[in-house]
């Protein structure tokens, strides 16, 4: 009976040792990782804008990702859509307050596999406003880099309404429509490495 129970217990303290095995931690890789967004401008063309400051960490389990979860930072103040006047007023109180709002964060809760694929779904906050989202999102797979790291890759896209987070500033053209758009679109590209920490 007690050594029944002894390798109950081995067996339990294995499977759990080997679930534990399976998630492993990456730390998004900025130099390699895209963040960027697109807004209608005018009603007939998109306009796209990249944050170049952000940071954000994997728990990956390649085996089922469901049991997967991620988090991330943005600075605001990195928003780049190649013009310097156009960032500015990005900057200021009609848009993103980068003073008093300087980070957009997201933190996943669950993933849940349908029939179009994976689908993450956290909080995300932005201009003082947190709001669960989905972001639909493709695991690309695994490679050693030259130094004998893992590194993984994920593509990811979400569409918010900015309008849900206050952040409202636009104009009406005089034949009808809105200067900018209230629908934005994310894309990521995101490469991540192994972390050496757990």
């Amino acid at each position: 009976m007690i050594r029944r129970l002894a390798l109950a217990l081995i067996a339990l303290a294995a499977m759990a040792q080997s679930a534990e095995a399976a998630v492993q931690k990456y730390v998004v890789d900025p130099a390699h990782t895209t963040v960027e967004f697109s807004v209608k401008h005018m009603v007939i063309t998109n306009v796209k804008g990249t944050f170049d400051d952000f940071e954000g960490t994997i728990m990956l389990d390649d085996k089922d990702l469901t049991k997967t979860s991620a988090s991330g930072t943005i600075k605001t103040a990195s928003i780049s859509t190649r013009n310097d006047r156009r960032d500015t007023h990005l900057k200021s109180a009609d848009f993103f307050d980068v003073e008093k709002y300087p980070e957009i964060v997201f933190t996943s809760k669950k993933v849940e596999k349908r029939d179009s694929g994976y689908v993450m779904i956290g909080d995300f906050t932005m201009h003082g406003v947190t709001k669960e989202i989905e972001v639909p999102f493709e695991y690309l797979g695994s490679i050693k880099d030259t130094m004998g790291a893992t590194r993984i890759a994920l593509s990811a896209s979400a569409e918010i309404n900015r309008q849900d987070y206050g952040v409202s500033w636009n104009k009406t053209l005089d034949g009808g429509g809105a200067v900018v758009s209230d629908n934005v679109k994310i894309e990521l590209e995101i490469e991540a490495v192994q972390a050496t920490d757990k």
